[in-house]
């Protein structure tokens, strides 16, 4: 990318400039990632920097756009090669893809209009948006291919804790958007919420609440990274916010799971990737909440990784996009 604020990094040799060419971004409450994709769905060039989710509406489409010109730059091309950008955007998404609501890590981010925003700064190539998690689930699926099921609740816990829902083969959105905000269930606690309410799954196993529970048992402002590092190290302050999480997550995906008859949870997000940490507490909570055909509820870990949610977004704007 163009300038200092972020990193970019090749994921192929540099190509010729051509048509067919579509990009997927993932707008999230920490990082804004991109990935650039060929015909072929061969992943030509991915870059990242951090969100300015703080700075409002336009500031995260300006770099967002920025992002998207830095991957077309790496491989010779402009704006005019792409045929579509699908993105994956924190919040509740409208089918006209504007934010409708969003959590405190964001200031002036609702109302934003981001297919028409984002359009207009990429000399008017078509922009199609949809709720990050979904795009995350919609990835994930692809991945699976002809193992494709029919139920799923996708789980991303990041920042803060987002979900989608496969039922009967279709994605859902419900009314108004927002289906599958699992983060945003629950009566866990009296923890205050990004939502404003209080003992809400996010409340428990977001990343801002990793941290900020840790910080007001030790008083130390680490990152959940870094609370992470510590429960492995056996801090027992850590690893009790940790076990916390965990049993919150597995209570809230077997509420979810159970009303819906789900017996697959796709799980993803940076603070997963402390798996080790969440994986005990959070089984052994799903087993005492099984579903009422006796089945357990089995978990799927991301096979995507941090690049699941801008692939998703590039479905968006694939020939055939289910």
């Amino acid at each position: 990318m163009s300038g200092a604020t972020g990193t970019q990094r090749a994921a192929g040799p540099r190509i010729r400039p051509h048509v067919g060419l579509r990009a997927g971004v993932d707008i999230g409450a920490t990082k804004t990632l991109v990935v650039l994709r060929d015909d072929a769905d061969g992943l030509l060039a991915e870059a990242e920097t951090a969100t300015p989710a703080r700075r409002g509406g336009d500031a995260i489409m300006d770099t967002a756009a920025e992002l998207v010109r830095g991957v077309l730059a790496e491989v010779g091309a402009n704006p005019a090669a792409l045929t579509g950008v699908g993105v994956g955007a924190a919040g509740v998404i409208s089918a006209g893809g504007m934010v409708t609501a969003a959590g405190d890590s964001f200031s002036g981010w609702v109302g934003t209009k981001i297919d028409l925003e984002l359009s207009r700064r990429l000399d008017r190539v078509p922009v199609r948006s949809e709720n990050d998690v979904t795009a995350f689930l919609r990835a994930e699926l692809g991945e699976l291919g002809a193992d494709r099921p029919r139920h799923a609740l996708a789980v991303a816990v990041g920042t803060g804790v987002g979900g989608a829902l496969l039922v009967d083969g279709r994605l859902l959105r419900g009314g108004g958007a927002g289906a599958g905000e699992i983060g945003h269930i629950g009566d866990f606690g009296d923890e205050p919420c990004s939502c404003g309410r209080r003992g809400h799954l996010e409340a428990y196993a977001g990343g801002r609440a990793l941290t900020r529970r840790y910080a007001a048992a030790t008083s130390r402002q680490w990152s959940a990274e870094r609370v992470a590092s510590s429960a492995l190290g056996g801090d027992p302050v850590a690893m009790a916010v940790f076990e916390r999480a965990g049993r919150c997550l597995g209570m809230a995906i077997g509420q979810a799971t159970g009303l819906l008859g789900i017996d697959l949870a796709i799980l993803g997000g940076g603070v997963v990737r402390s798996w080790q940490l969440l994986e005990r507490p959070l089984l052994e909570a799903l087993r005492q909440h099984p579903l009422v055909s006796g089945r357990s509820v089995a978990i799927r870990l991301s096979e995507l990784g941090e690049r699941a949610v801008a692939l998703g977004a590039v479905a968006l704007v694939s020939p055939a996009p289910d």
